[in-house]
């Protein structure tokens, strides 16, 4: 044997020296203190209490640092991500929950798992945010208006109007903190062979009938963000009883395939995999998420509590007529709501609460718009100001879906007039709507009423057969 032979080192694996047993270098985080601090310094801490956390942080171990995505987080377990899911399907009672980065991308995944595409309609109420409709066209279907009633959402008796046979869905959204008339809605959708699309963004925790919105249809969803009653960022859920549903609302989410039991498998079922996204929910808002879901339903009895204990002492007035509410009980009762009789009155009367201190105005808009009028400025929660779709704009010159091929062969020419939904155009310019909050309590409310009393009692007459409140 030869020395050159003799002298060859062992390989660890046959039982010689490890070449690199341990790192020599200090272990540094990826994340740490100073992204610690600076969530606490977003949540507004004075910068005293950040000093101490400061201490505090900095005098603690972190190792290789946490990570902020559920399917790389090795501490704590389970994910944040994963404790939503289990809170939501307790609460709600479903067997399937997605987490997502915002409502509009669980919209957009649910559409696509009941087979929203190319050629295909999506029936979409006239009043809600233009985010449902937006979600039917970036599935590459095309939305179909359909007008409301006084409830403000979707109207039953028009929907089977503009049923097509290019159509795959009927999408009702709840409207600030109402609920749709599921059950007129969910027949017509079996007795023609449609999917139902639940949009609870505006009510999360409402119920009708007794029974939690997003249930009811095929699949609902959720935005769960600082804009809504529940959330603290940017956020969404989709939620289903169907198994195959909720796989191809995966497949659009989470494309990288990290949902499927084997990751990188072939198609267990056709339809199971195509191309699609990642709206997947971080680890950080899961945090925040998982905290404000488990308040929801407190959260939602302390709301209707104040809006009952005002309504109660409302008195019933000729010129003005009370949102209807297709489940009186089942509501978020985080405003109310009603119609004058002429835009004009309605002027004097938004005028008049605001100046007694009863909030009265509409999101975002200005204050005196706190009644719209034909005048008022564009508002993408009403159809005939949602521009992207009324003009079927488009980022390239094809405009698809509206003018895709596939979609012109199955008869499909889809025409927006600003007079298509009339109801929905009157409504939404002549109602009023007063802001409340959870934490009044009875001396609020009883002075809330009076000020609504005072303000309508001037202007109106008092009518005790007129629409009642309750």
């Amino acid at each position: 044997m030869s020395t050159s032979t003799l002298s060859k080192p062992i390989l660890a694996i046959d039982g010689g020296p490890k070449a690199f047993p341990a790192p020599r270098g200090r272990q540094q985080p990826k994340i740490g203190p100073e992204e610690f601090l600076s969530v606490a310094e977003r949540f507004g801490l004075p910068p005293e209490a950040i000093e101490k956390i400061r201490a505090v942080v900095y005098a603690v171990d972190w190792g290789r640092g946490p990570t902020l995505s559920r399917y790389a987080t090795a501490h704590p377990k389970p994910a944040k991500g994963e404790l939503l899911e289990q809170v939501a399907k307790q609460i709600l009672g479903v067997r399937y929950v997605l987490p997502v980065s915002s409502g509009t991308g669980a919209l957009h995944s649910a559409f696509v798992a009941v087979g929203v595409g190319p050629g295909t309609e999506v029936i979409v109420p006239a009043i809600g945010f233009f985010a449902t409709a937006s979600a039917v066209v970036m599935a590459r279907g095309v939305p179909v208006f359909c007008d409301v009633d006084e409830s403000l959402h979707i109207d039953p008796t028009k929907i089977e109007g503009k049923i097509t046979p290019r159509t795959v869905a009927i999408a009702p959204t709840c409207v600030m903190g109402g609920v749709p008339d599921l059950e007129p809605i969910l027949q017509i959708a079996r007795r023609h062979g449609l999917k139902v699309v639940e949009d609870c963004a505006q009510s999360p925790g409402a119920k009708y009938k007794g029974r939690y919105v997003g249930t009811w249809g095929d699949v609902g969803c959720f935005s769960i963000s600082a804009y809504k009653v529940v959330g603290g960022g940017e956020g969404g859920l989709v939620v289903t009883n169907d198994q195959r549903l909720y796989e191809r609302a995966c497949q659009l989410a989470e494309s990288g395939g990290l949902w499927r039991p084997d990751r990188f498998a072939p198609p267990r079922y056709p339809g199971e995999l195509f191309c699609g996204t990642n709206y997947r929910m971080s680890e950080l808002e899961a945090a925040v998420d998982v905290v404000q879901l488990q308040k929801m339903p407190s959260l939602v009895e302390r709301y209707n509590t104040v809006q009952r204990m005002i309504l109660s002492r409302l008195k019933t007035y000729r010129e003005v007529q009370p949102v209807r509410r297709n489940d009186p009980e089942g509501g978020v009762g985080y405003n109310i709501r009603f119609f004058v009789s002429s835009v004009e009155l309605g002027r004097k009367i938004a005028a008049a609460l605001n100046a007694e201190g009863i909030g009265c105005g509409q999101f975002l808009w200005p204050a005196e718009c706190s009644i719209r009028g034909p005048a008022a400025p564009p508002d993408w929660h009403v159809y005939h100001h949602m521009f992207p779709i009324v003009l079927q704009s488009a980022p390239t010159e094809v405009a698809c879906p509206f003018q895709c091929p596939v979609y012109r062969e199955r008869g499909g020419q889809v025409q927006y007039q600003p007079d298509d939904c009339p109801v929905a155009a009157d409504l939404f310019d002549r109602n009023i709507l007063i802001w409340l909050e959870p934490w009044y309590n009875d001396e609020d409310c009883q002075a809330i009423a009076a000020g609504i009393n005072k303000v309508l009692g001037a202007y109106c007459t008092e009518d005790p057969s007129a629409p009642g409140w309750v």
